[in-house]
């Protein structure tokens, strides 16, 4: 099968890249939108990486340029085995409870049962943000300590994904949500999971902080990857209020101190780990 051109196909690419580079690669993926990857050891002392894609024209294009800074060495189309893909995602999907809240799927009937507030129901689909990362452990777990210090206020999710994060903010009582994505799947997705979840979210189509009023957020949740988190500095920094928080994430552990420095100056910071990845929160004050 070659690359499809249609967000309906499901399409395939084998990636071969140094074994130091491996966290580096998936992240690159993960951003360009895979919906999932397989990893396994390269007997000749690298890692192969399959990843899935919904089929766009010039997604080939995209990974080279992409991974051609992450250590890759060979990236080719890869076949598809005969598989329902959604039936096996289905299969090995299961609740689970993460950052103080209870993801359930929500082809999950034992949905119907649990109680509201710290049951988050998601769809998991082709925008970023199942739950199931590191990263979105780690800021659902900073989005609870900061419900616990103080009232959320206004929250503004930049990179917003499913809009997993923004729902959890409105979950623990954030009287105003704003969700922001360049992205019109994630915008789609997010508005989804709000109205699963009976919330309500302001959803914006936009880049950075550029499309959201400077100085009016209290809490800001940036879910991103250390480039962007670098290249946006200005703009998300620009949207804290004061007193506020700032959640930042989606950056590997060795890079918490390059995101640290360039942040300084806002607040007390405080990183958080989870296995190979961090999360950088600052607490500016009035």
């Amino acid at each position: 099968m070659s690359p499809g051109t249609t967000a309906d196909t499901l399409v395939a690419f084998r990636v071969e890249a140094q074994a130091a580079a491996e966290d580096a690669v998936v992240t690159a993926l993960w951003q360009l939108g895979t919906t999932g990857v397989h990893v396994q050891a390269d007997p000749a002392g690298g890692v192969v990486l399959v990843a899935y894609f919904p089929g766009r024209p010039g997604l080939a294009a995209d990974l080279r340029s992409s991974l051609a800074a992450c250590g890759v060495t060979h990236l080719e189309p890869a076949s598809i085995p005969g598989v329902d893909w959604v039936a096996r995602f289905r299969e090995g999907f299961r609740a689970f409870d993460i950052g103080g809240f209870r993801i359930v799927p929500a082809w999950d009937p034992a949905t119907d049962g649990l109680a509201t507030g710290r049951t988050l129901r998601i769809l998991p689909a082709r925008a970023f943000g199942t739950g199931t990362h590191e990263t979105t452990r780690l800021c659902l777990t900073a989005l609870q300590e900061a419900a616990a210090r103080r009232p959320l206020g206004r929250v503004a999710d930049v990179g917003a994904g499913t809009g997993i994060l923004a729902v959890a903010a409105a979950l623990l009582g954030a009287p105003a949500v704003t969700a922001l994505d360049i992205d019109p799947e994630a915008i789609e997705s997010a508005g989804l999971h709000a109205r699963m979840n009976a919330v309500d979210v302001q959803l914006v189509r936009g880049d950075g902080g550029r499309p959201l009023a400077p100085g009016r957020f209290d809490v800001i949740l940036a879910n991103l990857t250390a480039p962007l988190l670098l290249e946006k500095r200005d703009e998300i920094a620009g949207l804290l209020a004061a007193p506020a928080t700032l959640v930042l994430a989606g950056f590997l552990r060795e890079d918490a101190d390059r995101i640290a420095l360039a942040y300084a100056g806002l607040g007390a910071a405080t990183v958080s780990v989870d296995g190979e990845w961090a999360a950088l929160v600052i607490e500016r004050t009035a």
